[in-house]
């Protein structure tokens, strides 16, 4: 697996940076009841680091996953309001068709609920009769028409109700895949940090020193953006560079990596999907060779992790906790796209 880390310059504090683990992280951590706090696993501090470097690759995937979940739920629940206020809107109607229904009845009781063979027997004025009778008719086809209308709004509000009651149930779902996948994203970065932990000083401040950022490559040379938009959202993500990797974020104050681009792009008027996963196809693909400052590179098979190209070979991404917004090479890890917004 290829590592994020790449050493820079910067003496950027790490430590201050550190916000992820929470008491529910804690909790997690001590229920994971693996790699117990000054136990190297086997092959000493590089196997350490290879290791911690997965739980971070493990706990960014989960996080992706995560933040699908979210983004699934914020559409559940405006589907949900709409399916409730049609329900609502629905039973109004059929209140008020059932009240017309009954002024009709009323009437027709009023106009006498008499045979009409005897009532016209009984009409001193015939002519009065007739234009009664035809009061009548009128009434009766008003009558059929509220009738058919009514049994019509009842199988619609029905349908309506089912469709509420449907996405509520997905809502709940996706509530709890919410939380199983915070419970995994805590439980693997709290088990990083125990590894980190254990690792002897010289070490740690190693790893630590590989996961400053802060240094700004050369990005004079080669095409510039494709647009005024992907200048925009480029010059969101540089100002965003020594910000902290938040899992789960979208800014202002810290991202996780498809938070960053998201939010970047949210700076130029363009909106993205939230997940890497997503931005993947956001857009259009372009071959790494005709990258662009503004393209989303996404990475691995899965692309679960993505990054903006700011040109001459170079990225601006969220790598993994504890190591803020930084430029890095863009073969930092292997590449699964390179999308155009």
């Amino acid at each position: 697996m290829a590592s994020h880390r790449r050493p820079s310059a910067s003496g950027f504090d790490r430590g201050a940076q550190v916000t992820l683990l929470s008491a529910a992280a804690a909790t997690a951590a001590a229920a994971l009841g693996t790699a117990p706090a000054g136990a190297d696993p086997a092959g000493g501090p590089a196997a350490t680091r290879a290791q911690v470097d997965r739980l971070y690759e493990q706990a960014e995937k989960a996080t992706e996953q995560y933040n699908e979940a979210g983004e699934r739920a914020d559409e559940l629940r405006e589907q949900v309001a709409l399916a409730q206020d049609r329900a609502a809107r629905g039973q109004e109607d059929i209140n008020r068709m059932r009240d017309t229904l009954g002024s009709v009845a009323g009437a027709q009781y009023r106009s006498g609920g008499v045979d009409p063979a005897l009532a016209l027997l009984l009409s001193g004025d015939p002519d009065t009769y007739l234009e009664r009778a035809a009061v009548l008719d009128r009434l009766g086809d008003r009558e059929a028409t509220v009738l058919s209308d009514l049994r019509r709004a009842q199988r619609r509000l029905g349908q309506e109700r089912s469709e509420a009651a449907g996405k509520l149930s997905e809502l709940e779902r996706t509530r709890s895949a919410l939380a199983r996948h915070k419970r995994t994203v805590e439980a693997k970065l709290a088990t990083a940090e125990r590894l980190l932990a254990s690792l002897p000083a010289s070490e740690r401040a190693a790893y630590d020193r590989a996961s400053r950022s802060g240094r700004i490559p050369d990005l004079a040379g080669g095409a510039g953006p494709s647009s005024a938009r992907a200048a925009a959202a480029v010059a969101a993500a540089q100002s965003a560079v020594g910000r902290p990797y938040v899992w789960g974020a979208n800014g202002p104050s810290g991202f996780d990596c498809s938070g960053l681009t998201q939010w970047s792009y949210a700076q130029a008027g363009v909106g993205l999907p939230r997940t890497s996963q997503a931005q993947r196809y956001a857009g259009q693909q372009v071959p790494l060779s005709q990258a662009r400052p503004g393209d989303l590179v996404t990475y691995r098979s899965d692309a679960s992790h993505v990054a903006m190209y700011v040109g001459n070979g170079q990225v601006v991404h969220a790598p993994y906790p504890g190591a803020a917004v930084r430029y890095d090479p863009v073969g930092m890890m292997p590449i699964a796209s390179v999308t155009r917004p």
